[in-house]
């Protein structure tokens, strides 16, 4: 009898313990929206400014195998396709691109991020050209947020 009881208590202590520890995970897992949000944002800032400049930097925005869906052409795969759809589509261009995060949600581990945005091209002349919204997969990769899947679709205000 005093062995069931011993034996009931250590059972009882042992599933407390686990119990506890498995709370303490979670609280230790706690993601501040914002503060992604944030981050995520400065990325879409980035890029944008490089993008505007004409400039074909690496800025950390795509894993190297990201793919990007855009309306009416195949998947961009990969670095190289990346770099040649850039350098074509920064030929002679004026237009500017802005970058509005709108939504992030957020893997329990905040490894993950799906990014819901907004995003408007003007032209020279600061009229719009171009508006939609996109959406950004995102994973933590060295400690950083970058980008491995994407895609857009746009309003339809087309030139």
């Amino acid at each position: 009898m005093k062995s069931k009881i011993i034996t009931r208590g250590v059972l009882a202590g042992f599933c407390v313990l686990l119990i506890s520890c498995n709370t303490k995970k979670d609280e230790n897992t706690v993601i501040d929206l914002k503060e992604v949000k944030k981050q995520i944002q400065a990325k879409e800032n980035e890029y944008a400014a490089t993008y505007n400049a004409g400039q074909l930097k690496e800025i950390g925005y795509y894993a190297d195998d990201a793919i990007t869906f855009y309306q009416n052409r195949p998947p961009i795969i990969g670095k190289e396709a990346r770099y040649e759809f850039l350098k074509s589509d920064l030929t002679n261009n004026t237009n500017t691109i802005s970058f509005e995060t709108k939504e992030v949600f957020v893997s329990k581990d905040g490894n993950m991020v799906v990014e819901i945005g907004y995003y408007k091209v003007t032209d020279s002349t600061k009229t719009p050209i171009n508006t939609g919204n996109y959406m950004s997969f995102f994973e933590k990769r060295d400690g950083k947020y970058v980008c491995v899947r994407d895609m857009s679709a746009s309003d339809g205000l087309v030139e």
